[in-house]
């Protein structure tokens, strides 16, 4: 039985393929398009994932769709009579889409698609929870999810035992952690939907100096549920975050040229300070209620790596689990497998292991790409030779593309398309950002490490949560080893690390261990391999790009070695910069 899994029409737009219990396929539509959280329907993510199962849409057995259309038209619609003529503005931009979009997904899934058969809408919270519990390896487990919004809920939580999820809590639009963390990130004049992880990243350099002034604006319970005063925010009728009350007590939103202060670094702190005890609070209460020591969580406050990393040490359940698409990138996987698993109640064996579920290229396919496109290159046939190489060029602080394998499914750079570099180098934070990355210096790099050598380096759980293979947890960075590591050693001493298992990805693996052989230290920086604007790159063409318009020293395509200054005066040369 196959299963297409759909999501659309919001951000992050992506597509899924679920063939007889096994996850096989996954991508955001953004990797072809090259448009950054393209919302568009994933026509070219949708082909990927029939390719990738041999078949064509009329085969599928039945498409799910990540939230329920008419529901969520209904909040529409309930917002928009409760604040007219307010709304009226930010209703008529929006409601085009749904007239021609959003209220006809079966037509549109049998006009791109060709299938005729069972389409499954699946509510939006619902589909959260079920991407990470139904991926995971757990029997039971507590479910909790956070974001925006979805149809209503803003925040769910229940139970799941063996195929059956219970959702029996829920906190409502226009309440929601998500869109207060995103109303701060607006005010700090960065975007909503897109740069929430740089207010995690700028919160290190503050001190939450302001969270009793935002305790003034949300109530939290000790069980954790929460209501915000609605006083302060107009996201509800407006296409914009605070209100002017808001303004009035906080002072004036950033202007995006104005240099970040450090009341900007304190709002941040203060923001993260009342999403951690929050988070916090709901676990207290929801592991006391369900007993199970098993957490599953999903939705955009899932990717608060920050947070994250506290959970084992600061509630009472003793595993976690956050598959790699936590945001709405990753519904379209909730909503397959909730179809496959809990509708139509097949047996549930599959467990995520890794996020390599997107395009990859053959060696052929490869070469064929560098000769046509005349590029100089020079082959490895030993893997293990190419392993030695890129260790040495990056002992000796080269920056490398790192393109191997399949792509990753998520927003996460996790070495099948990576930049890697020397995080022993007390420059290398200044190099990325002036050869490569051209992006805010408060915005600390990645170290990745092997399972096995992470408890060395940092102050990490007992049991290291699989949610760390995808990086969403920060750690400490032992005292010990903070000078040694300047470029991955955050202000606050931590570091967001991925962790990388034997067998999962072996060229990788074997990188970091070579490395560590020359400098007694295995980890490298590992952040994500893109164009400013754009999406991590899909392709070979992407890859090479990227590395023409940067000041990435060498590219690693699979079993070939491509270095920059051999191809100077290439067709491809840009004035492009690369950016996370």
């Amino acid at each position: 039985m196959i299963i297409l899994g759909i999501s659309a029409f919001f951000h992050d737009s992506s597509a899924c393929i679920i063939k007889d219990g096994k996850l096989i396929a996954a991508v955001e539509e953004e990797r072809f398009t090259r448009k950054k959280h393209d919302s568009s329907f994933p026509i070219n993510a949708i082909q990927y994932c029939l390719k990738e199962a041999g078949i064509k849409g009329k085969d599928l057995d039945a498409v799910a769709f990540y939230e329920k259309p008419l529901l969520k038209f209904e909040r529409v619609l309930s917002q928009f009579l409760d604040s007219f003529p307010k709304g009226l503005l930010a209703f008529n931009k929006t409601i085009p889409s749904w007239i021609n979009e959003k209220l006809r997904i079966r037509s549109i899934i049998k006009k791109k698609i060709k299938f005729y058969g069972d389409v499954f809408f699946i509510e939006h919270h619902l589909a959260h929870a079920a991407s990470s519990y139904l991926l995971s390896p757990y029997k039971h487990a507590v479910l909790l999810t956070v974001d925006g919004v979805g149809e209503w809920a803003s925040a769910t939580a229940g139970y799941a035992k063996e195929n059956t999820l219970v959702l029996e809590k829920q906190i409502k639009f226009p309440h929601s952690l998500g869109l207060l963390y995103s109303t701060i990130t607006g005010y700090l004049g960065m975007s909503v939907n897109n740069s929430e992880y740089k207010t995690m990243g700028l919160a290190a350099y503050g001190n939450p100096t302001y969270y009793d002034q935002l305790k003034k604006i949300v109530d939290i319970k000790e069980d954790g549920s929460f209501a915000l005063d609605m006083s302060y925010f107009v996201y509800q009728h407006k296409m914009k975050m605070p209100s002017t009350k808001f303004i009035q007590e906080f002072g004036p939103e950033k202007r995006k040229n104005e240099e970040m202060t450090q009341k900007h670094k304190d709002m941040a702190a203060s923001v993260q300070k009342i999403t951690e005890e929050t988070l916090f609070k709901i676990l207290h209460s929801l592991h006391k209620e369900y007993k199970s020591d098993n957490l599953c969580m999903a939705g955009g406050v899932a990717l608060n790596s920050l947070a994250n990393g506290k959970i084992l040490k600061n509630t009472p359940f003793k595993s976690l689990f956050i598959q790699p698409a936590a945001g709405d990138g990753g519904t379209s996987v909730g909503a397959a497998a909730f179809t496959y698993f809990s509708i139509l109640k097949k047996k549930r064996e599959y467990v995520l292991n890794d996020a390599y579920l997107g395009p990859g290229y053959t060696n052929e396919e490869i070469e064929k790409f560098l000769k046509e496109k005349e590029i100089t290159y020079t082959p490895f046939k030993d893997k293990k030779d190419l392993t030695k190489k890129v260790a040495k060029l990056i002992y000796e602080n080269q920056v490398i593309g790192w393109f191997q394998g399949r792509m990753e499914f998520g927003p996460r750079a996790l070495g099948a398309r990576s930049i890697l570099s020397n995080p022993c180098n007390p420059k290398m934070q200044e190099i990325l950002n002036v050869k490569v990355k051209h992006r805010e210096k408060f915005r600390p790099f990645a170290p990745v490490v092997c399972l096995e050598d992470a408890q060395e380096y940092f102050e990490c759980d007992k049991e290291i949560p699989l949610a760390a293979d995808y990086m969403l947890l920060v750690y400490p960075i032992k005292e010990k080893y903070r000078k040694l590591l300047p470029a991955i050693t955050h202000i606050d001493g931590t570091g967001r690390l991925q962790t990388v298992r034997k067998g999962q990805n072996e060229l990788y693996y074997q990188v970091i261990k070579e490395f560590g052989k020359l400098s007694n230290i295995p980890l490298l920086i590992n952040t994500s391999f893109n164009i400013r604007g754009e999406p991590i790159v899909c392709t070979p063409e992407d890859a090479y790009r990227c590395m023409m318009g940067t000041g990435i020293d060498y590219l690693v395509l699979n079993n070939f070695l491509i270095k920059r200054e051999d191809n100077k005066k290439d067709m491809w040369d840009s004035e492009e910069f690369a950016d996370d």
